[in-house]
């Protein structure tokens, strides 16, 4: 993208949940290059209480991850944002490795925003980041 395209862009705080420590440095250092910032946390459990103190644009999720994994912690999100009745929705975006036919119907069908298949590709990460937050 040229500088013109990231300056109209404004900045997206983003919460990684990932075990993989080589993961973890790839995607934010892939969000750090489209201009955005990254908080890492290493399962769905502590994803989840990062979520109940910060404030982020978007949640970038590993599906398969001890404790918690992904998709539970997709679950209990969608469950709290229905008992607060505020109407307020969170950006969530599934990655994995383990790619199958139908994942991203599969995900959608949990609650899931958007989906991106690991190893992460920066451009297919911007498209899907941008794609959710304007939906």
């Amino acid at each position: 993208m040229t500088d013109a395209g990231h300056a109209k862009r404004r900045t997206l705080k983003v919460l990684v949940a990932e075990d993989n420590i080589i993961n973890q440095r790839i995607a934010v250092g892939m969000l750090h290059e489209l201009g955005h910032t990254g908080v890492v946390v290493a399962d769905g459990d502590k994803a989840l209480k990062c979520l109940a103190k910060l404030s982020f644009d978007v949640v970038l999720m590993d599906v398969m991850m001890p404790i918690l994994d992904g998709l539970q912690a997709l679950t209990a999100i969608r469950q709290q944002e229905q008992g607060q009745g505020s109407g307020r929705h969170m950006p969530v975006i599934m990655a994995t490795a383990h790619t199958e036919p139908g994942d991203a119907a599969r995900f959608k069908r949990a609650g899931a925003d958007g989906y991106v298949a690991k190893p992460l590709e920066i451009d297919k990460l911007e498209t899907e980041l941008l794609r959710v937050i304007r939906s």
